[in-house]
């Protein structure tokens, strides 16, 4: 590991932990339904929402009527994206007279911004018109982003409870976290994009002269439009030669701030954070990176406030932060050595003697590998899916971290809440264990772990990886699934490993290289991301409303301590070997048999 990467990452965790302090006294105060400073005037703005939702902020739910309400609004916001994408091309603010886009690619967008992942199957900049990237798109980043919160507080209070029926009301930690975070810090974000260079207009696309102009070849077609060919077969092939370019416009720093702020990673263009109009500086991209990590660091810090125990926050990040690390290490070493085919020919000695030497393909020279490397880490650790760098150019190992840190559950730091309340699970299915092994009833915060608790915990934990392997497992066996390979043997079979892992886990980044725009990916995507993200919410509001019914039990000589090093080590053994005994044999056919071909 070279030491400008270890720079990078020690500036990086030391930025974040001091943003991530301060934005977690802000989110339990959010969370507590305290007044939130500097934003008092919002209030009488709030409490006018809730009176055109014929709702009261007082009025507390149950879990299972949080969980309905939760799911008709999701479904609802759905059936409008679905809905905006089918109309596009009557609707206004579509200067390049975008088409409406197919039912089935629709139907994928639709749920896949629903529930954060933001898989995308198509070319922002070619399929959606301003409307859809501003009203659809957008909106769903937020109220993707609010519903994590959102249930994070839902399990939270579970946890503080004492003897209560309520976990909270979902309309009102939906609208206070939208209105007291995600909006204020999305326009503050996004005027700091804009100073970089990422632009924000309706303007139709730009045809601009070349200064260079380019030539290329390409196959020659006949009348009837297909391509012509000589007596041998061979298809003819013509010379041409490019004079101009049709640049993308857009409100591109809009979006760009709740993407990333909301662990949201649906780019505007096709080349996500790549594309110089996304992402066009280092100071950008550094910023991106701590923008993507900010809330869920802040929310571990605002769980230790709300249950009454900093402690509590600081081990949850500990152990998140000790994975990431690791993990983060990893994919640096991987990415800065060179592919050994080149090492082979000697390609890299030059470099290497310059220390400067790695695996540059399919990464942006204006990044760098070591930045390259961290993003990769960050993005899917963070259930982000943002790249600035094409994971299936990673060297096989390289590519396997990030596909791990999927694996995992995306509880290193995880989406926005949804990394939270994932951790805290795996949290309590560590203190069950100990429980097992010590002869004693489990506990957690107070909260004593039974039969009940662990069923929901078993569900939630277990939904992933049945939808990443069975889906996997069917893409590979029937000939539509195998239609969207472009690599044969191990890589393709990473490339729809890494596919199903991000719809499921709800992380939305893609290796590439699979043609996923298909009815049968679009279809089998869009489940796997709609049941992966509530079909583990459900069982996880379970736990919550099962947890603030029980009293809190003071500590006592027997109770296992759940703020140490001996906890946060139980809790990170509990992630990986979970996520080792559910992925080793499928991790095996793919990204490590691929490591082994390169020696052969």
């Amino acid at each position: 590991m070279t030491s400008q990467s270890f720079v990078l990452l020690a500036v990086f965790l030391a930025v974040l932990l001091a943003l991530a302090y301060p934005m977690g006294i802000l989110l339990a105060r959010i969370g507590e339904g305290g007044p939130v400073p500097g934003l008092g005037w919002l209030a009488r703005f709030e409490a006018f929402l809730y009176r055109i939702a014929d709702t009261s902020p007082a009025a507390g739910m149950g879990w299972k009527q949080y969980a309905i309400t939760l799911l008709a609004f999701n479904a609802l916001g759905a059936l409008f994206v679905y809905a905006l994408q089918r109309l596009q091309f009557w609707l206004p603010l579509n200067p390049q007279a975008m088409t409406n886009i197919a039912p089935d690619s629709a139907f994928n967008t639709a749920v896949s911004f629903v529930s954060n992942t933001n898989w995308q199957g198509y070319s922002g900049e070619q399929a959606m018109s301003y409307l859809t990237q501003m009203l659809a798109l957008t909106g769903q980043n937020f109220f993707s982003a609010a519903t994590g919160i959102a249930v994070a507080f839902a399990l939270i209070r579970g946890f503080s409870a004492r003897s209560a029926a309520s976990i909270g009301n979902f309309w009102v930690d939906i609208t206070r976290s939208t209105l007291y975070l995600l909006l204020p810090l999305s326009l503050l974000y996004a005027v700091f994009l804009t100073s970089t260079g990422v632009i924000q207009n309706f303007s139709a696309y730009k045809t601009v002269a070349l200064i260079d102009p380019v030539s290329y070849t390409q196959p020659r077609n006949g009348p009837d439009g297909q391509p012509l060919q000589d007596a041998k077969g061979r298809p003819v092939l013509e010379t041409l030669t490019a004079t101009t370019q049709t640049l993308a416009m857009g409100p591109v720093a809009s979006q760009e701030a709740i993407k990333m702020l909301g662990t949201n990673g649906g780019g505007f263009f096709n080349a996500n954070s790549a594309h110089p109009y996304e992402n066009p500086t280092a100071l950008s991209n550094f910023v991106q990176m701590i923008s993507i990590f900010l809330i869920p660091a802040g929310l571990c810090f605002a769980f230790g406030r709300m249950v009454g125990d900093p402690r509590q926050g600081w081990a949850v990040l500990g152990a998140m932060s000790l994975i990431f690390v690791v993990m983060t290490v990893a994919v640096m070493l991987a990415e800065q050595q060179a592919h050994p085919a080149l090492q082979a020919m000697g390609v890299d000695q030059a470099m290497s003697s310059l220390q400067s030497g790695g695996n540059m393909e399919g990464k942006e020279t204006r990044f760098g590998v070591s930045a390259s490397a961290l993003f990769a880490a960050v993005t899917t650790a963070a259930s982000c899916g943002a790249v600035n760098a094409m994971h299936d150019s990673f060297l096989p190992l390289g590519g396997m971290v990030p596909l791990l840190l999927i694996q995992f559950g995306e509880v290193v730091f995880g989406g926005v809440g949804s990394g939270l309340y994932g951790m805290l699970i795996f949290a309590i299915m560590a203190v069950f264990i100990a429980g097992l092994m010590i002869g004693r009833t489990p506990e957690y915060l107070g909260k004593k772990i039974q039969a009940y608790e662990m069923k929901m915990v078993s569900i939630a934990i277990l939904v992933t990886p049945i939808l990443v392997l069975a889906g996997t497992a069917v893409a590979v066996l029937v000939d539509a699934g195998k239609a969207g390979i472009a690599n044969p043997g191990a890589h393709g079979f990473s490339e729809i490993l890494y596919a199903f892992s991000s719809a499921a886990n709800n992380n939305g980044s893609a290796f590439a290289g699979l043609s996923a725009n298909t009815p049968f990916y679009n279809t089998a995507l869009a489940i796997a991301m709609w049941f992966g993200r509530f079909a583990m919410i459900v069982p996880i509001l379970a736990v919550a409303g099962s947890l603030a019914a029980k009293k809190r039990l003071a500590a006592n000589a027997g109770t296992m301590p759940t703020h140490g090093p001996m906890f946060i080590g139980l809790l990170i053994g509990v992630v990986v070997l979970v996520g080792v005994l559910n992925y080793v044999p499928a991790l095996a056919l793919g990204p490590v048999a691929e490591h082994l071909q390169l020696f052969k």
